[in-house]
């Protein structure tokens, strides 16, 4: 938004003592420039209106308008800042993922935590992410160390504040957000066929009916349920890797 290195974060939460908190803890962060805060989605509905923020902290279940309605406003602007929700339930999380929020802190958020988002915030903001940007993703199991090829990856399904990684060698567990793996790996074919997948279209061999009168995306390590929403974008980056293949 200007050419400061640092963050400019708005936290939006109704309760006073987590309000506090959550902005002292913000303000230590390596990284942010600067924290406001609000105590109500209205409150924030304004600040947004005359204030540039880099991100939001926002809290779901409040007085009037809440986190939810708050998030739908964001994604209205033509800037929106990048969202984080911080909340006391699992309730709204897959909504979260399809407003693009990149993370979902559950309270009481510890400390590394919350830094841990404002990576991922830092990682959202970057204008043009490199095709090559985690082209070799490092699991630590806690017993060993490995890598997985991004162009080894088939599909990859979100598991809470995880990713499952769907290889033809096995499924790996890593703590990244989907959102950020979309915007990172979006250049090399990965594309949103439904709020908890991305699938590698160079791997997708063809659609399916499924169960439900749903599509499936049919790959060597399984099939990808394909919401409608995303069903008419995802034929048609089929056919032109055809076309551009043929």
């Amino acid at each position: 938004m200007t050419g400061r290195q640092g963050l400019r974060v708005l936290v939006v939460e109704d309760e006073g003592a987590t309000r506090r908190e959550l902005v002292q803890v913000l303000h230590a962060v390596e990284g942010v420039d600067g924290v406001l805060a609000a105590d109500s989605g209205e409150t924030a509905v304004r600040l947004l209106g005359t204030e540039g923020f880099d991100a939001v902290f926002l809290d779901v279940s409040m007085p009037g308008l809440s986190g939810v309605e708050v998030g739908r406003v964001l994604n209205m602007l033509s800037e929106p800042p990048v969202l984080v929700f911080v909340t006391a339930s699992e309730a709204h999380r897959e909504e979260a993922g399809e407003m693009g929020a990149v993370d979902y802190l559950l309270k009481p958020v510890r400390d590394e935590r919350l830094a841990e988002a404002v990576a991922r915030v830092r990682a959202a903001r970057r204008p043009e992410p490199a095709a090559d940007e985690l082209a070799v993703v490092r699991i630590d199991t806690g017993r060993h160390i490995f890598f997985v090829r991004r162009d080894d990856v088939y599909f990859v399904e979100a598991h809470g504040d995880y990713v499952r990684l769907h290889t033809g060698g096995g499924v790996h567990l890593i703590r990244l957000a989907l959102s950020h793996l979309e915007s990172v790996w979006g250049p090399a074919g990965f594309v949103r066929v439904h709020r908890g997948y991305l699938v590698a279209i160079h791997w997708v061999r063809d659609l399916r009916a499924g169960s439900s009168s749903g599509l499936l995306a049919h790959t060597p390590a399984g099939d990808v349920p394909v919401s409608r929403r995303h069903a008419r974008a995802l034929k048609e980056r089929l056919l032109s890797a055809v076309r551009e293949g043929s």
